[in-house]
């Protein structure tokens, strides 16, 4: 699973894009207990949700013209120039180039063939989140897309992704994990939009994972906070208890309860 090792290609920030920074602030705070710290007057509005005094997110307030509310996942790269060539070369998109973070790293957003956004972060200061892996943090993604073998090699060519298949209900499942680790390092998964009766209406994209104690209650306060409950609390055998959900701004995200963590 998730963790804070961050070595090339895995996760190592997230960050969401709303409309309405206070409301978000509200909306995961009641929900996570996250608290929302500002970054600073030269970030743009930009600022960090933190737990118990640790960052696990990023967040700030974004125009109707930058797209509509989301979460964007980050990953590792040891040389952020070098991972948006390859992702050129590769035939993605680069929506925003390579720029340095107020002495913290240096980051892009790209997309993927079908135009799936996503970030790389090149660590300096700032190596990424500070919790992965523990509730309320970042605990898996998911890429849901319209060709999961396309996809996954190009995520190979731009940040060196190797994938393997787990057995799961109704199929295989396409798992990721950094070049050159075993399966242990795992951080996601490849997903055919056409396979989930979730997604199947929607457009590819990211979606990431948190952790929590207990599903069924983050599901019922999202419902009470404005949330919106795409996928009702569910079990999934050797994996534990999942969920999809929106925020009230439209922002997509899931919550996990891993089978350890269970009663």
């Amino acid at each position: 699973m998730l963790t804070t090792r961050f070595v090339n290609g895995a996760p190592n920030w997230v960050d969401v894009g709303t409309a309405d920074i206070e409301g978000a602030s509200s909306f995961y705070g009641d929900l996570f207990g996250w608290r929302f710290r500002s970054a600073g007057p030269d970030a743009g509005g930009y600022g960090f949700f933190q737990l118990g005094g640790r960052t696990v997110a990023g967040g700030m307030q974004t125009t109707p013209e930058q797209g509509p509310p989301s979460w964007t996942v980050y990953f590792h790269s040891r040389d952020a120039d070098a991972t948006v060539e390859a992702a050129a070369q590769a035939r993605g998109a680069v929506p925003l180039a390579p720029m340095d973070v107020l002495g913290q790293g240096r980051m892009a957003i790209l997309a993927d063939q079908t135009g799936v956004p996503f970030g790389i972060w090149q660590p300096a200061r700032l190596p990424g989140v500070e919790m992965a892996g523990e509730p309320g943090s970042l605990c898996w993604v998911e890429l849901y897309t319209l060709d999961v073998a396309r996809a996954a090699a190009f995520y190979h060519s731009v940040l060196g992704w190797e994938t393997f298949g787990v057995p799961f209900p109704g199929g295989v499942y396409t798992c990721v994990n950094p070049a050159g680790t075993d399966e242990d390092a795992v951080f996601g998964g490849l997903v055919p939009l056409a396979d989930d009766p979730t997604e199947a209406e929607s457009r590819p994209y990211w979606l990431p994972y948190f952790a929590v104690e207990d599903t069924d209650a983050v599901v019922a306060r999202a419902g009470e906070l404005g949330g919106t409950v795409r996928m009702p609390a569910t079990s999934v055998p050797g994996v534990g208890r999942v969920a999809k959900l929106q925020d009230p701004y439209g922002a997509r995200f899931a919550v996990l309860m891993c089978d350890q963590e269970q009663d």
